[in-house]
């Protein structure tokens, strides 16, 4: 038998409200400028043809209440407040109209983000890993399974900064809704158990600093907590 030349990394696992049992998550992908009024703030046309991606490592998961710190590389820190798909049953070439079928349940979730590095690839036409795609840059709440509370179409989204408001609109706005954003991920990929997938954000994202606090909340989902700490020197 063969054996590791290292130690293997630990599987990260997600709460679920009201159980004992967790959910081994898998892959994360993001969805781009899913809101109108977002892609107007960043300068950029919506695309409503079709959605596009982004991914995170799944070992950048951080959980609802942490303190991460500053990331290194970056002078602009920002928020994204979201709504998390989490898929439950293996999910390939869907038709929109059985798409949900392959949803779990869902959650809160902050697609934080290295504003000034995303920008700076945006420009040179490179991808965006070095902006998005960094220790502890998703967080995500406890999961409420389908099973509770159905699947959202609409219901206030909203997240403060030291107790003031910065994002506030309604999942209704959602360019690309969830079992279409599902289904047409499925033509890529094939969706299993325990990928989640962050469906964009609306307009009002903006900069952290540390000893910053975020609350965010999603009516009907939940809610979510962070802490910006101080740069980490280790």
């Amino acid at each position: 038998m063969n054996q590791l030349l290292f130690s293997a990394p630990t599987v990260s696992a997600l709460p679920v409200r009201g159980r004992t049992e967790q959910v081994p998550l898998r892959r994360i992908f993001c969805v781009g400028r899913n809101y109108e009024a977002h892609g107007r703030e960043m300068g950029v046309v919506v695309d409503r043809e079709a959605p596009f991606y982004f991914t995170k490592a799944a070992e950048h998961y951080a959980p609802s209440g942490s303190t991460v710190p500053y990331p290194p590389g970056t002078g602009n820190y920002h928020y994204e407040m979201e709504l998390v798909v989490v898929i439950g049953a293996p999910v390939f070439r869907v038709p929109v109209e059985r798409a949900l079928d392959g949803v779990f349940g869902y959650a809160c979730g902050l697609d934080m983000t290295r504003r000034d590095l995303q920008q700076a690839a945006r420009e040179q036409r490179r991808p965006w890993d070095l902006g998005k795609d960094f220790e502890q840059s998703a967080i995500v709440a406890d999961i409420v399974p389908a099973t509770d509370i159905g699947h959202p179409r609409e219901g206030v989204i909203e997240l403060r900064v030291n107790g003031e408001t910065k994002q506030h609109s309604d999942i209704s706005l959602l360019i690309h809704s969830v079992p279409e954003i599902v289904a047409h991920l499925s033509t890529f990929y094939h969706l299993q158990p325990g990928d989640i997938i962050f469906t964009g954000t609306p307009e009002g994202v903006g900069p952290v600093k540390p000893g910053d606090e975020i609350e965010g909340s999603i009516a009907g989902v939940g809610t979510i907590k962070l802490k910006i700490g101080t740069p980490d020197e280790g």
